[in-house]
C-alpha cells in the first residue's frame, strides 16, 4: 500500500509541470517575466513586447506578435499555443471592447 501511495505522488509531482506549462499567457497582460517564460523570448523581446502594447494598445489577435520587432515566424510557431489575446473565461479583454 505504501509503495502504490509513494508512486501516485510521484506521478502527481511530475505531472505538475506539464500541466502549468500547458497554461496560455495573455500577451495583453503579461508581464516581462512571466514573457521571459515563453520559448525563445528572452528579456529584450519580453521587453519589446510590453513596450508595443503600451504605445500601439492591445493585440487583437496572437498573429498581431509579429509586428513586434524581432518576432519572427519561428519565434512565433514556437509560441502560438501558449499565447492568448483572450482572459481566463474565454472572453476578449475588456479594453478591446472599448475601442
Amino acid at each position: 500500500m505504501l509503495v502504490i501511495t509513494a508512486s501516485l505522488i510521484l506521478i502527481l509531482i511530475l505531472a505538475l509541470p506539464q500541466a502549468k506549462g500547458e497554461e496560455k499567457i495573455n500577451i495583453n497582460k503579461a508581464t516581462v517575466e512571466e514573457l521571459q517564460g515563453l520559448e525563445g523570448i528572452g528579456k529584450r523581446l519580453a521587453r519589446r513586447i510590453v513596450k508595443y502594447r503600451e504605445e500601439k494598445g492591445p493585440f487583437e489577435r496572437i498573429e498581431d506578435i509579429l509586428k513586434v520587432r524581432g518576432i519572427g515566424k519561428k519565434t512565433f510557431e514556437k509560441i502560438r499555443d501558449r499565447i492568448t489575446v483572450k482572459d481566463s473565461t474565454g472572453e476578449e479583454r475588456e479594453a478591446m471592447a472599448t475601442q
